[in-house]
């Protein structure tokens, strides 16, 4: 098949639905014969009905341009001789094909019928890796030619070249990949099991050796691991910083900031002292604490580093750390080390291949994974693309450790994690995040090898995220998702198959029953439970017009109320069962263990999959102990749910309030360096709230400050408007009323390109809806967090692909997106950022504050707001050049007495009172 004529079709419509009657207004068809293409047809069509604003600003096609166009029916021919013994190949068939269809349909032709191919498809497994399967996306990670996109004739070219790149792809794999993702392909909505069939029935022809780089491990195609050497690092001295710094930093500027973080961060690692540093953002920060962190390598001793998020881990290893070993010319070491259930457990992934699954989302991630094993050196989770259905078949196949032991498990010698601890052991320097160290110190035999230093990036969320893993967490929908993969002992479920394995044992053992009736009761009792929690939190939260969504603070006094006895009772009965369950099926999991000399590699799959599923489950159990059973004054815990899907949105909620000593016990009492850094961790120019939170003094830790590099004075305007009402002078649905006015006409006067920031999601959905339905932005594209889909990622990338953008955005992206040069021209802050003061976590340290003779309001919702509003502030300037306009809708930043704080805590720059006339002659002026 793929060989033969492929017809590449792309449209563009005036809708995307041809049902209720949305036309085709291009249309391009590339063929390719023999790997070639050998002819290409477009044409502009006369839809014969409007063009929407939005679709003239997504395409760029004009009415003018469709007007005197020919009619579909006149080019039908065409089209229809192209297609006449051609694979239809498009990017997302299920778009182009109906609307083809429809068209052919009118047109008197019959309905078009063959094998289809889906260039998503394709791309969704032969590119695990990659971010986006938006055509533009893909085509710039190729370096293919794709100069319009959004016009059918640029669309098809770069699809055929893209599907040129996916044979290729396809024929460089191992004949055993493609063997197994051709069984696997049966279950895809295109037919690219014929496609795979085809190449390998070339590839039989020609068998060749596998590359050096790849092996094949009982059937299952793999990168081979790196050689495992260990690097001698030459010391430096550190009068040799700069020149270092000069020959690893494109660009390179001489900032004293910089030099001077570096010396301070160098003087720490050598006296095991503790630093804090605020690094504002052009300071260089990373290369400031790994230039000391590679010299105390140099020394013999190992430096962790911890980051939040993802991205600058990634970041680090593949940025700073390349261009380090670059200018030093020697290898150096870098350890990244997760949590386990970050890799792949190989022997449960080589069950679940063996297994029959039709399910839709399954068959794609195992083909995912087929194609990322011959790729990663990691096996780590987080450099995949997982559907959310993919999302849920990891859980299945992540590691957890070993049951049977690790000596057992044919696939020990190339499994990932081990390939992780080890290269931890060996490296001088592990860079790991958070959640997992904050874990991991809590453990009787830590993972983490031994250190001398640590440094803590990203270090204004170090409390919160120690607050979070020493917390609990109890939903629904986890709940009923886990209880759905236990089955009864006649399924071919959990139950059932570590059953089949105690009586295909010789022996006579019996194994404990797990009845339908039982587990039946278990899922009734877990309805029952949440139901009784869903009814409560409908009756005791006040309810607010146009708000679903509600945290109810579970107080003591709460928990001596007869509705919260029924709860706890219902909670009770669903523990029982839970028990059952669990001791039913650990005695069955030992009766399979004192058998595991005899048992088959795929049983030892099964084995560990119970292993893992039980290590969960005793969670669960946990989780509910201390929710319903045991008494804590010390924690505050609370109820979430939405009352448009009870009991499915319910989840419940534990932290602890004092959490300060615990810190200090853990990372601040033994001798070791600690340097923890951020762009934003002063309020006022004191480190006093954030070193409290850590249990710690500015006594105890040296302080320093390191101002952003940057021209703020010259590169932004921060305004406030005049006409905007006090906040609590007014109904929200006014505020929200005079909000849309001004975004509207700011919006039209920026030309998009603007950023959003909301406290509330109410807030944003109301006024994301009072925008759209105003007719006056249709040809702009609103973006809204929560509500027109995709992660923060995606929707940041979606912001950047189009001219006329506006994004909303609540809570994750006040902080940690990017969005360099022009394509963000203006920032806006609705409201200052105060966390709800009926929030349960925020009322209980204000309760606690209170208890103590302290003002809450200063000392726990201002100096949290201030940090916030500093995190917002520094999206707009991210680079030297960047320009823009702040706007802040929230008027107490100049009427409130504590507003000095929030102006004070940014770079100076005047803060202008306009009325929505002037703002926006001046934003007009000004961009």
């Amino acid at each position: 098949m793929w060989k033969n004529k492929m017809a590449v079709v792309d449209i563009e419509t005036t809708g995307n639905a041809p049902k209720k009657g949305d036309r085709i207004m291009q249309i391009a068809i590339v063929i390719i014969e023999e790997n070639k293409i050998t002819d290409q047809f477009s044409s502009f069509v006369n839809p014969e009905q409007p063009i929407p604003p939005f679709i003239v600003e997504l395409t760029g096609i004009t009415p003018h341009q469709v007007n005197n166009a020919p009619l579909f029916g006149e080019i039908a021919p065409e089209i229809y001789k192209r297609l006449e013994g051609a694979v239809f190949v498009a990017h997302n068939v299920q778009f182009d094909l109906p609307f083809l269809q429809a068209e052919m349909e009118m047109a008197g032709y019959d309905k078009w019928q063959g094998s289809l191919i889906d260039t998503v498809e394709l791309a969704r497994f032969l590119l695990p890796t990659t971010d986006s399967f938006k055509l533009s996306d893909l085509t710039a990670q190729f370096n293919l030619s794709h100069d319009r996109p959004h016009q059918a004739d640029s669309d098809a070219l770069a699809t055929s070249f893209l599907l040129l790149k996916f044979f290729s792809k396809l024929n460089q794999l191992p004949l055993v990949t493609l063997e197994k993702m051709e069984e696997l392909s049966l279950h895809l909505k295109s037919n690219i099991a014929e496609l795979c069939k085809s190449i390998i029935s070339d590839k039989r022809k020609d068998i060749k050796a596998l590359p050096a780089d790849i092996e094949v491990v009982r059937g299952i195609a793999l990168k081979k691991a790196p050689d495992q050497t260990e690097e001698e690092i030459s010391p430096f001295n550190s009068d040799k910083i700069e020149v270092i710094l000069k020959q690893a930093v494109p660009h390179y500027e001489k900032r004293e900031s910089q030099l001077l973080m570096t010396a301070e961060v160098e003087k720490a690692f050598d006296n095991n002292t503790y630093l804090a540093v605020e690094a504002g953002t052009g300071v260089g920060k990373t290369m400031a604490y790994l230039l000391p962190a590679v010299k105390q390598a140099a020394q013999g001793n190992r430096v962790v580093i911890t980051t939040q998020t993802v991205q600058l881990q990634e970041q680090i290893i593949r940025n700073e750390a390349m261009l380090l070993q670059k200018a030093l010319n020697q290898k150096i070491e870098f350890a990244l080390l997760k949590g386990r259930s970050h890799y792949l457990h190989l022997l449960k992934f080589e069950q679940a291949l063996a297994e029959e699954e039709p399910q839709y989302d399954v068959v794609l991630t195992k083909m995912q994974l087929l194609t990322w094993l011959t790729e990663t050196e990691n096996g780590d989770v987080d450099e995949l693309n997982l559907t959310s259905g993919g999302r849920l078949f990891w859980n299945r196949i992540r590691h957890s450790g070993w049951f049977l032991g690790k000596e057992k498990d044919p696939w020990k010698e190339k499994d990932f994690y081990l390939r992780a601890l080890e290269k931890a052991k060996r490296s001088p320097i592990v860079i790991t995040n958070h959640s997992m160290l904050v874990n991991d110190i809590q453990r009787k035999t830590p993972l983490m090898p031994p250190f001398s230093s640590l440094v803590i990036d990203e270090a204004h969320h170090f409390e919160d995220t120690c607050r979070r893993q020493w917390g609990k967490q109890l939903d629904y929908i986890n709940l009923k998702y886990t209880i759905g993969q236990i089955g009864n002992d006649s399924q071919d479920l959990l139950a059932g198959r570590l059953n089949k394995i105690i009586h295909s044992e010789p022996g006579g053992k019996q194994p404990q029953e797990l009845s339908d009736e039982l587990i039946q009761e278990l899922s009734h009792e877990a309805d029952l439970s949440f139901g009784q929690l869903g009814s409560l939190l409908k009756s005791s939260v006040a309810l607010r017009k146009g708000q679903q969504k509600y945290s109810l603070s579970l107080t003591p006094e709460m928990k001596e109320s007869s509705h919260w006895k029924k709860i706890q009772y219902a909670f009770e009965r669903l523990l029982s069962c839970m028990k059952q369950i669990n001791q039913r099926l650990q005695y069955n999991l030992d009766l399979v263990k004192k058998e595991s000399d005899k048992l088959t590699d795929s049983k030892k799959a099964i084995t560990e999959e119970t292993y893992s599923f039980l290590t969960e489950w005793s969670e669960w159990i946990q989780a509910i102990r201390v929710f319903f059973l045991k008494k804590d004054n010390s924690a505050v815990m609370w109820l979430d749910g939405d009352l448009r899907s009870l009991p499915g949105s319910l989840s419940l909620t534990s932290r602890s309030i004092h959490i300060q000593e615990e810190i200090k016990e853990h990372f601040f009492t033994k001798e070791k360096a600690v340097v923890l850094t951020s762009a934003t961790l002063t309020i006022d120019h004191s480190f006093e709230y954030f070193l409290k939170g850590l249990g710690i003094n500015e006594q105890q830790t040296s302080c320093k400050i390191y101002a952003s590099p940057f021209d703020y004075k010259s590169s932004v305007r921060l305004m406030v408007p005049k006409e905007l009402p006090e906040i609590k002078k007014v109904s929200q649905q006014e505020y929200v009323e005079m909000v849309t006015d001004h975004l509207i006409a700011m919006g039209q006067a920026t030309k998009g390109r603007m950023l959003v920031l909301f406290t509330s999601h109410e807030m944003l959905r109301q006024t994301y809806e009072l925008m759209k339905d105003s007719g006056l932005m249709e040809d702009f594209v609103l973006m809204a967090q929560g509500i027109t889909g995709g992660s923060r990622t995606k929707l940041t990338k979606n912001f950047q692909r189009f001219d006329k953008a506006i994004l909303f955005g609540t809570s994750s992206f006040w902080e940690g997106i990017d969005i360099p040069g022009e394509d963000l021209s203006c920032l806006v802050m609705v409201r200052l950022p105060f966390s709800p003061p009926d929030e349960p976590l925020t009322k209980a340290l204000w309760n606690e504050a209170e208890r103590q003779g302290k003002n809450p309001f200063a000392e726990i919702s201002l100096p949290k707001a201030i940090l916030r509003f500093r995190q917002g502030f520094g999206r707009l300037i991210r680079h030297e050049n960047d320009r823009g306009l702040i706007v802040i809708f929230d008027r107490r930043l100049i009427t409130a007495s504590y507003g000095r704080y929030f102006l004070s805590s940014i770079p100076s720059v005047p803060v202008e009172e306009r009325d929505l006339e002037s703002i926006v002659q001046e934003i007009e002026h000004w961009l």
